[in-house]
Formats: structure tokens, C-alpha cells, sequence
């Protein structure tokens, strides 16, 4: 049964997205509060809230979680302490293991893309999923590895294989946010300008043209090719009216007569 624990601060919960369903993070005896925040944070930064703690060291809530969070309290006010792994999952139907490891077990295995796609199907016909996470120092043992139905490792560089516990619930929270079609960017680069009209680039080749003739830019034999490239450039620029307007400023500005003195 899980051990309920008051925390400090009760925030309401911020608004998300009530669809598909999520799966639940467990970590399993994390060691530090500032892992334990920053894994709230990963979770938070890609819409999950279900964190549930296996016998964290020191006991729970820990000094300096909240701060390491960084506004995802959220996750921290809902979290669940439970004893065992056996205990944290005992009302999921289906549970993922992550090691960076081989474990000589059979169990499917799975890339963090991969798994979480199967997660978002599973999750839609109704299963409850969770993911176990292991210590920072040692993982998973191989008791706990054996309680899962699967296994999702990282395609990381063999010579630097081991992971921050944060970083991988990142990971996985991610390729979720994608696999669930909820990863849109939130804000695009599109042109705030239409497209140049062909009579204002026109005019603009002619004002630029002649403050080059006008500073003995172009040599007399060259002038025709050096035109054509310039007004080749600046096609290739695709200009925006913005654009036109910009360059035909700073034209003006540089070809003004000094002031008297």
C-alpha cells in the first residue's frame, strides 16, 4: 500500500491536456533530492504527472526537491511512496524496465522511440503502463529487471553508456509527448512579410546599381557580369517586401550627403 506523505505548499495541478492517457514513472531508491526534482521537471516539460518513489533514500519529502523542480511541483505534490517495486506496480497491467545493460533475460527489447509507440497503444485500449527507472549509482537489479514485461535501453555511445536517472525519464517523456502526436513546436518561423513584388525589387536593383556607379564600385569592362551576379544574390534571398523596405533604408542612409559643416 502506498504510505501517504503531506507535502508542504499544495499547488493546484496547472492545465493539461486530458487526452490520450499517461504512463506512470517509478524510481526505484533514488538517492538524490536534486535528481528526484529534475526528474519532475522532465516530466512536467512533457506532460506527465504519475510519479510514484520505491523507498527513496533518507525518507520523503527531501530537503531542496521543490527548488530542483523548477516550478513543476505539480508532479511532487502528487507523488506516491511505496516499499517495493512488487508494491509500486501492482496496479499496472503492463511495466518497462530501462538498464543500460544487457541482463541475459528474455525480454523484448525496446529503443525509447519504439517502446514509447507501443506505450501510446497500450494506454489507448485502456492498460495501465508504468516505467521503472533504477538507483543512480547501480540501476535495476536484476530481481527487479525480472518484474517487467519488456526492457527499453538507449542508443547511447558504448565508451559513455551511463546515463543521469533525470535524462532518462527525459528521454522517455519525450519520445512519449511524440509518440501520443501532443510534440507540436510552440511557435513557428514563418514569413510575418509577403513576398517582395517584382517592381520593388526592380527598384531596388536600380537605387543599388547606381550608388555602385556612383562609388566607382563597378570597372567599366566587368559592370555588366558584377550586375547580373548582385541581382542574381539577391533573387536568391527570396526578399520579402520587409526586406526591400529594410535594405532600401540602409541604402538611402549610406548614399546621404554629410551634413555641412
Amino acid at each position: 500500500m502506498p504510505v501517504s506523505l503531506p507535502m508542504s505548499l499544495p499547488m493546484s495541478l496547472p492545465e493539461t491536456d486530458p487526452t490520450p492517457p499517461r504512463p506512470v514513472i517509478v524510481l526505484v531508491e533514488p538517492q538524490l533530492a536534486e535528481n528526484i526534482g529534475m526528474t519532475a521537471r522532465a516530466m512536467g516539460n512533457f506532460g506527465l504527472a504519475d510519479l510514484r518513489l520505491v523507498a527513496p533514500k533518507g525518507g520523503w519529502p527531501k530537503k531542496g526537491v521543490r527548488e530542483a523542480a523548477s516550478g513543476a511541483t505539480h508532479v511532487l505534490d502528487g507523488v506516491r511512496v511505496f516499499a517495493t517495486v512488487a508494491q509500486a506496480v501492482a496496479d499496472l497491467t503492463y511495466v518497462l524496465a530501462t538498464t543500460a545493460r544487457e541482463r541475459g533475460q528474455m525480454k523484448r527489447v525496446f529503443g525509447p522511440d519504439a517502446a514509447m509507440r507501443d506505450v501510446t497503444g497500450r494506454l489507448a485500449r485502456g492498460e495501465r503502463v508504468g516505467i521503472l527507472f533504477g538507483r543512480e549509482r547501480v540501476g535495476l537489479s536484476n530481481d527487479e529487471v525480472s518484474l517487467a514485461d519488456a526492457i527499453v535501453t538507449f542508443p547511447v555511445d558504448p565508451r559513455h553508456a551511463s546515463l543521469n536517472l533525470a535524462q532518462s525519464v527525459l528521454l522517455v517523456s519525450y519520445e512519449w509527448r511524440r509518440a501520443a502526436d501532443l510534440a507540436r513546436l510552440p511557435f513557428g518561423g514563418g514569413m510575418r512579410s509577403p513576398p517582395a513584388p517584382r517592381e520593388a525589387l526592380l527598384s531596388l536593383f536600380e537605387s543599388l546599381e547606381a550608388a555602385l556607379d556612383a562609388a566607382g564600385y563597378y570597372p567599366p569592362e566587368k559592370r555588366g557580369g558584377m550586375v547580373r551576379n548582385m541581382r542574381d544574390m539577391l533573387h536568391r534571398m527570396a526578399m520579402t517586401e520587409q526586406d526591400v523596405r529594410t535594405f532600401r533604408g540602409a541604402l538611402r542612409a549610406l548614399t546621404r550627403r554629410p551634413p555641412e559643416a
